[in-house]
């Protein structure tokens, strides 16, 4: 990876589950993304004020604590219109409105080559 930072695809993932959490991270990083990691909403919104250069927020929408993955996703999009929201989750199906800013939604269990052509894409 260059160590110019403006080139940086810097993804931070959220999710619950630490098991998930790490696959994701782990696909991400063999696909040549940086990735930050959060257990919930809040500890996300800390990276996120800290971390400018954050370019796809990936986010569960089923996680314990003081908002889902929806709300997140609004939060970051009225604080930080610049990242790209991709959504996941194995129990609900949001439709395309309930997803700020044209986000996009990948359901669980996702396929690999999947979930990082649609991390990519948001780069595009």
């Amino acid at each position: 990876m260059s160590a110019d930072t403006s080139q940086r695809r810097v993804v931070l993932v959220v999710d619950d589950e630490p098991f998930i959490r790490i696959n994701a991270i782990d696909v991400l990083t063999d696909a040549g993304f940086d990735v930050l990691e959060a257990a919930d909403a809040d500890e996300a919104l800390e990276i996120i004020a800290t971390h400018s250069k954050i370019g796809v927020l990936f986010t569960d929408i089923n996680m314990p604590g003081s908002m889902d993955g929806l709300d997140l996703a609004r939060r970051v999009h009225s604080m930080r219109p610049d990242i790209h929201l991709i959504l996941t989750s194995g129990k609900v199906r949001p439709n395309v409105e309930q997803i700020p800013d044209s986000g996009k939604f990948i359901g669980k269990p996702y396929q690999e080559r999947q979930f990082v052509a649609l991390v990519q894409a948001a780069f595009a």
